[in-house]
């Protein structure tokens, strides 16, 4: 099941090799930034509605939140499809 958002977003995405109790908490928020990307909605936009920063007054910190996020959203979508497909190679 989903959780709500948490509105608490560090100012960097964790860099674990492994899924974080930061990032189960979080993950409708990576999902929004996968989706907001996917759409080509402007960083500052997303920073704003979506991280809960503001761009204008913090650029560095909100720039940097929201990269270093979406990267990790995009690293959590590449090791699900890994594991799907190792799941399919094993029990086909």
């Amino acid at each position: 099941m989903l959780k709500l958002p948490n509105l608490h977003i560090a100012n960097a995405a964790p860099t674990s090799s492994v899924l974080t109790g930061y990032d189960e908490d979080r993950m409708l928020t990576y999902i929004r930034l996968l989706d907001a990307s996917a759409e080509g909605t402007d960083w500052r936009e997303v920073a704003r509605v979506v991280l809960h920063m503001d761009p204008e007054r913090e650029p560095e910190r909100a720039f940097r939140a929201w990269a270093t996020h979406l990267a990790r959203a995009r690293w959590m979508t590449r090791k699900r499809n890994e594991l799907r497909q190792l799941h399919d190679e094993w029990w086909g």
